[in-house]
């Protein structure tokens, strides 16, 4: 009897798995899939919406919660990836970004506002933000900053004015922790170090509480990103409203942001055009 040939695999690096063909192992996207600017909300049924808006959309991949769609949005190459809730997913969400090649990225996300005059439905553009949030801390002391790409805010903000939509521009603060993190008791609990988070950020000026920018811009700081983010306010922690109202303002400035980020792209070379 024939002895059957024993076929060679080959071993996946554990310390950086992805196949022969450079698909990742979380977002199952591979070089090539992706445009070079990326649209990152933390919702997955928010890509659909996002990329409901663009001339051309396809769905690239889909595995747990991370989403990837690839189109055209006016012309403009672009594609929109779902990072799931926290610092680290979005962390793994990054990084296999840039691992096929990724170089600009928009967080298009919610938030609530530490402000009483900003409105429910208004939209705030991150400038930097307070490192609440742990995984940024695996990558750089504490004191490092976390700020946003000058030029994607940039974009962001001319995306607003051309489009008349209400924005803020100012800094936020990103936690890991939904509830008590972000000063909120939970069944009659709060530890005391958390109970005057709302006040002391309120009084320090800070905008708004979210999950994800700072990781963002510690990452798109030491990995070369241009990195910016954008929410739209679900919530007022000072006036204690809540309600789900402004998503499709957010992604109307995210994709046209997009727009205007590929335009200061290709003129890279005039910096004029973006200070």
């Amino acid at each position: 009897m024939a002895r059957k040939k024993k076929v060679k695999t080959k071993t996946i690096d554990a310390s950086n798995p992805q196949s022969d063909q450079g698909e990742q192992y979380h977002l199952k996207v591979k070089p090539g899939d992706l445009a070079d600017i990326v649209l990152m909300p933390g919702d997955p049924k928010r890509v659909q919406k996002i990329a409901k808006e663009w001339e051309t959309a396809n769905k690239v991949a889909e595995y747990r919660q991370y989403v990837s769609y690839t189109g055209l949005y006016k012309g403009v190459p672009i594609s929109s990836v779902s990072s799931g809730i926290g610092p680290s997913a979005c962390e793994i969400a990054m990084l296999e970004l840039k691992n096929v090649k990724v170089g600009n990225l928009i967080r298009v996300g919610s938030c609530g506002t530490l402000q009483k005059e900003i409105e429910l439905g208004e939209l705030i553009i991150s400038e930097a933000a307070v490192r609440l949030e742990d995984t940024s801390k695996h990558y750089v002391m504490n004191e490092y900053p976390a700020v946003a790409s000058r030029m994607v805010t940039s974009a962001l903000i001319r995306a607003c004015e051309e489009n008349n939509l209400p924005y803020h521009v100012g800094v936020t603060a990103s936690a890991s922790s939904f509830y008590a993190g972000q000063g909120r008791e939970v069944h009659n609990y709060l530890p005391s170090h958390q109970s005057k988070i709302v006040d002391d950020l309120t009084k320090a000026g800070v905008l708004n509480f979210e999950m994800e920018a700072s990781l963002l811009f510690v990452l798109g700081s030491i990995f070369k990103f241009e990195v910016g983010a954008i929410c739209a306010v679900y919530a007022n922690r000072v006036t204690n409203e809540f309600e789900v109202k402004g998503e499709d303002r957010v992604i109307n400035a995210a994709n046209e942001g997009a727009r205007i980020l590929a335009d200061y792209l290709a003129d890279r070379g005039n910096k004029r055009s973006w200070y």
